[in-house]
């Protein structure tokens, strides 16, 4: 069985390549720093929630809020698993750990998305028990 914790400081050097692994698959460039990540992850106001499957992968949570119901949620904003661990259970261990990580900060809610053509990262989040819904409306963005 695949053991999932807390990112650590000795994980950060293992994840960053991860994280641009999973940048290059999407067609982007990762810029992310050692630094960064050791800021966003394990600083004193934590801006994602990154749990590790020692050297086989990673998930990264971001939170959510629907304010106006006093409803917090999570999005699973990355998941990862290295080549040679895909089809072993490392997946689906990192979003069954993604889902107690979420319901332990309070969520009531875990989002995630995948690529239209991604069908089998679709059929694996259904067997996990997410729901397809589709998000309505235009959404804007201001880059500083």
């Amino acid at each position: 069985m695949t053991q999932i914790r807390p990112i650590i400081e000795a994980d950060i050097l293992d994840v960053l390549p991860m994280i641009q692994a999973l940048a290059t698959h999407h067609g982007d460039k990762a810029a992310i720093t050692v630094d960064e990540l050791r800021r966003d992850a394990l600083g004193p106001s934590p801006w994602v929630r990154v749990l590790v499957a020692e050297g086989l992968g990673y998930a990264a949570l971001c939170p959510l809020s629907q304010l106006q119901f006093g409803v917090r949620g999570m999005d699973l904003h990355h998941i990862f698993v290295v080549e040679s661990a895909r089809g072993r259970g490392v997946g689906r261990a990192l979003i069954d750990a993604a889902i107690a990580c979420a319901k332990a900060e309070g969520a009531r809610y875990l989002t995630v998305g995948t690529h239209p053509e991604n069908v089998h990262a679709q059929d694996i989040y259904r067997s996990a028990g997410f729901e397809e819904f589709n998000a309505a409306g235009v959404r804007f963005r201001m880059k500083f």
